[in-house]
């Protein structure tokens, strides 16, 4: 097994694969007026297992196309809404969200979370453009400083994993230079992170190192997701996934 094939078996049978909650999904779709009769086309790119995916689904008349690069995560979304009885609104593709297949104009909201870091905020904001109707709504949340100063150790080790980290002031910015008008935002708490993510990952620590015989790799794997669980632990009051909601300016 490669380092990759590992961190997705490491994040498999779980409910989200980042920092996140069915009540934040909840608070974002909170800042959408769509008409109650209107049949949403909808996009949720980078989507994982789906647990986000569900509550769009439980929340919103449409269909909704769910797109991530794995297949071990589409397969469980897939199961999940079946058992749900949504399969008819949920329909799955594997693909690169840097090479969707989709129209210009084609669908009401673009949907990701913890997701457009893949290819970069802004980049991402651009490209995805393109796919939105005039007035349709893009939802992303982003990983954001959530002070406007910070310790050392942790603007060292974010500008060095992702220099696109800044202030929730500027990705705004970045949002109304590329045509959006921003509608809502906020930030997740602190159990978003600890409760609905590390803490469950945590759980699934032995169970990961066994079923892959205590590899040195797959030790590595967990000294990495410990080490990032520490630094949220030691610097959270500076940091978090921002939620930010547009529209596409007509």
């Amino acid at each position: 097994m490669t380092e990759l094939d590992l961190i997705i078996d490491l994040h498999r049978n779980s409910e989200k694969q980042g920092p996140g909650s069915e009540s934040d999904t909840l608070k974002a779709l909170g800042f959408l007026e769509f008409p109650a009769n209107k049949e949403l086309k909808i996009i949720d790119i980078g989507c994982g297992s789906g647990g986000q995916t569900i509550t769009l689904a439980e929340n919103l008349n449409g269909q909704i196309t769910a797109v991530d690069l794995f297949p071990e995560f589409l397969t469980e979304l897939n199961e999940k809404s079946q058992k749900l009885g949504l399969i008819k609104k949920i329909r799955t593709l594997e693909k690169s969200m840097d090479e969707l297949p989709f129209r210009k104009g084609e669908f009401d909201l673009i949907w990701s979370e913890g997701a457009i870091y893949n290819i970069g905020f802004e980049n991402g904001i651009k490209k995805w453009k393109d796919y939105l109707k005039e007035g349709g709504y893009l939802a992303v949340s982003e990983i954001t400083w959530i002070t406007s100063s910070r310790p050392k150790e942790i603007e060292e080790f974010w500008n060095e994993e992702y220099s696109e980290i800044d202030t929730a002031a500027n990705k705004i910015k970045q949002l109304e230079n590329n045509g959006y008008s921003l509608v809502g935002y906020f930030y997740l708490c602190q159990d978003s992170w600890i409760e609905n993510y590390y803490k469950p990952m945590q759980v699934r620590f032995e169970t990961f190192l066994h079923r892959n015989d205590y590899s040195e790799l797959a030790r590595k794997v967990i000294s990495d997701n410990q080490f990032e669980i520490e630094l949220y632990q030691k610097f959270k009051d500076y940091y978090s996934y921002g939620f930010y909601i547009a529209r596409k300016n007509k």
